[in-house]
């Protein structure tokens, strides 16, 4: 890890000046990214290319927003690595939801085709009500989130608690383990 200071970008050292293009290139190509000049990036650099680290936590948040909170399969496929992995251990065979996914174009493609469904319940998660943990490993490529979801309903909420276990390579999930009870999701 590399942390580079806006003076650096400004005025970069001979020999950095190739990787320190490719990140403004790569920083500049990201909607989601908000780095200002007066900001600190952590950087993973290699010869061939540079890339922005992102935290168990970003990474999470990405990936929540992107399938929970907007249902969008292309946005939640672009959060895997290509080769990814998404699993649903607990989901039976032939059930609405999938079970195993490897790819990420059959990620994207079967994750569309369960968000154009409609959705079977009034409830509606209740941002303010539901809550996360995320906890880092011995290993850094791995993290757990343990995640408490509360649907609002007639007066009785529902609360649905789940754990994903997630395997990040290149700050995208190379793997993912979505461990929760399907019966309460229908």
């Amino acid at each position: 890890m590399i942390t580079l200071l806006s003076h650096e970008l400004a005025n970069p050292e001979p020999g950095r000046a190739t990787v320190l293009g490719r990140l403004l290139d790569v920083l500049l190509q990201e909607p989601r990214c908000r780095w200002r000049p007066c900001d600190c990036l952590v950087l993973q650099v290699d010869s061939r290319k540079a890339t922005v680290s992102r935290t168990p936590q970003q990474i999470f948040e990405s990936y929540l927003y992107a399938g929970a909170i907007t249902r969008n399969a292309d946005a939640l496929a672009e959060s895997f690595t290509p080769d990814g992995v998404f699993e649903a251990p607990l989901v039976p065979a032939g059930a609405a939801f999938p079970r195993r996914l490897v790819g990420r174009e059959e990620i994207r493609s079967a994750m569309a085709a369960y968000y154009e469904q409609p959705v079977k319940s009034e409830r509606a998660p209740n941002l303010e009500k539901s809550g996360y943990v995320l906890h880092t490993t011995a290993d850094p490529d791995v993290f757990i989130a343990e995640i408490d979801t509360v649907f609002d309903g007639d007066g009785d909420d529902v609360a649905v608690s789940l754990v994903q276990i997630f395997r990040i390579r290149d700050g995208k999930i190379a793997r993912l383990r979505d461990y929760f009870a399907p019966e309460l999701m229908a």
